[in-house]
């Protein structure tokens, strides 16, 4: 069920995407007086279409992977000549550069739109106060320690795990420092080294050694799934589960790690019930996740921790002040996919990074699943990412054809078509090579 449920959050979150990008396209065009002849969202056999009265085709195709804006061009084919004016290629070159932008354009304002709407409605988040650090991590040798509030990172203010978590994916491969300030005002700084520039969807908190903050919760089971192993050794709702293998539980978590680790091994455990020492043994389940991950699974659970008052707080802004934190953070996340496009094409990230479709469905539909401000959020961020791909000066792709018309403007006559089909065959087989890495890496993942 997961897996219809991750198909159909990709053919939402690309459905909207490609509509709004070819929607900037078509918009432009016929605001140049260009004739278009077919709106397509998606691509193969056309599932659903309708024509409008200036005869443009608007279909919905069977391969929910893009999309397409057809217009009328004498390079694709015999043009009347009543109609020759409403050629894309008659155009001029201003026009033809508007059209290709338009694209790219709209996905850059559909970002600012969602952010827009997610900085009114409310932004949830949790103080980025430290649980604890590993005594072999980088965080602790910076003097970093449970209880500290963390209030910058490399200069910048933080007021959330959002907001630590998004500083450092930006310091991705490089080499330097990494400076936190915390509330007592002390700055700690931490040495990298073409930081996690190898590792495949890196944890940038568990690599520092980084463990945020969550209250403890007692062992004390408050639900039991049935038919699970936690039902069948005999465990009951109100057990305080004490000991495992004659190891004291301090609380939920440690039993949680206890289990996870011994899929299919006798676990020898001490509960507390109705005041009296009871033993009981507990043969955890196998159970695999989406990734290939294997676990140990019991099928128990406790009351969900609540957070101490004030952890968890709720921003919102008014209408126009939105509008500029929007413009801001459209813009910051375009910066920042550029530099790790850069950071890709120099061997600073790994190519391992790289994501296909089958990994966007699954963000997705776990966006989609943690509500309306993550399923927008995300929304916003994969915009952004398909108007600077696009941008990129790679034939096929409309940077590319920005690129042709820039030197059309510049020399006073179009690129050769010759020299336009190289460029053409160049670019499929770069993006062919980059969505079969993309690809790859989804089904290693699996």
């Amino acid at each position: 069920m997961s897996v219809l449920y991750s198909l159909l959050a990709l053919i939402v979150t690309l459905g909207i995407l490609v509509t709004v990008h070819e929607y900037g396209h078509y918009w432009v065009a016929r605001r140049c007086k260009v004739k278009v002849l077919r709106f397509s969202v998606g691509f193969g056999k056309v599932i659903w279409s309708r024509t409008d009265k200036n005869g443009c085709e608007f279909a919905v195709a069977a391969i929910p992977l893009g999309g397409y804006v057809k217009m009328l061009d004498e390079r694709e084919g015999e043009v009347a000549t009543e109609q020759l004016h409403q050629a894309f290629n008659r155009k001029t070159v201003w026009q033809r550069m508007a059209i290709v932008l338009a694209g790219p354009a709209a996905n850059i304002l559909f970002a600012i739109f969602a952010y827009w709407i997610m900085f009114m409605t409310g932004i949830t988040q949790v103080k980025p106060v430290i649980g604890e650090t590993s005594v072999e991590g980088l965080a602790f040798d910076a003097g970093l320690r449970g209880g500290q509030q963390i209030t910058q990172v490399d200069g910048d203010a933080v007021s959330s795990w959002q907001d630590v978590h998004y500083q450092l994916l930006k310091r991705l491969g490089d080499t330097g420092e990494i400076a936190f300030t915390t509330d007592n005002s002390q700055e700690h700084t931490l040495e990298i080294t073409r930081w996690l520039s190898e590792k495949e969807e890196p944890k940038v908190l568990s690599e520092l050694g980084i463990e945020p903050y969550r209250p403890a919760v007692p062992a004390v089971l408050a639900e039991l799934q049935a038919g699970m192993p936690a039902e069948q050794a005999g465990l009951k709702t109100g057990d305080k589960i004490i000991s495992v293998n004659g190891e004291p539980v301090e609380q939920w978590y440690d039993f949680v790690e206890v289990v996870q680790a011994n899929a299919g091994n006798a676990l020898a455990l001490a509960v507390i019930r109705d005041g009296q020492t009871t033993p009981i043994t507990l043969i955890p389940a196998l159970k695999t996740t989406e990734d290939g991950k294997n676990y140990g699974f019991a099928g128990a659970m406790v009351e969900s921790p609540k957070l101490p008052d004030g952890f968890v707080t709720t921003q919102r802004f008014g209408v126009f002040e939105s509008i500029g934190k929007a413009a801001y953070k459209t813009w910051d996340m375009t910066i920042v996919t550029l530099e790790s496009i850069g950071k890709m094409i120099q061997g600073l990230l790994s190519v391992k990074n790289l994501s296909g479709p089958i990994t966007i469905a699954k963000v997705a539909n776990a966006s989609a699943q943690a509500g309306f401000e993550a399923f927008i959020g995300f929304l916003a961020y994969v915009s952004v990412m398909l108007a600077v791909v696009n941008l990129l000066p790679i034939p096929v792709l409309d940077g590319g054809h920005f690129l042709f018309y820039v030197i059309e403007a510049v020399k006073g006559s179009p690129v050769s078509e010759k020299v336009q089909l190289a460029g053409v065959k160049l670019g499929m087989a770069l993006l062919m090579m980059v969505m079969f890495i993309a690809i790859f890496n989804d089904i290693s993942r699996i």
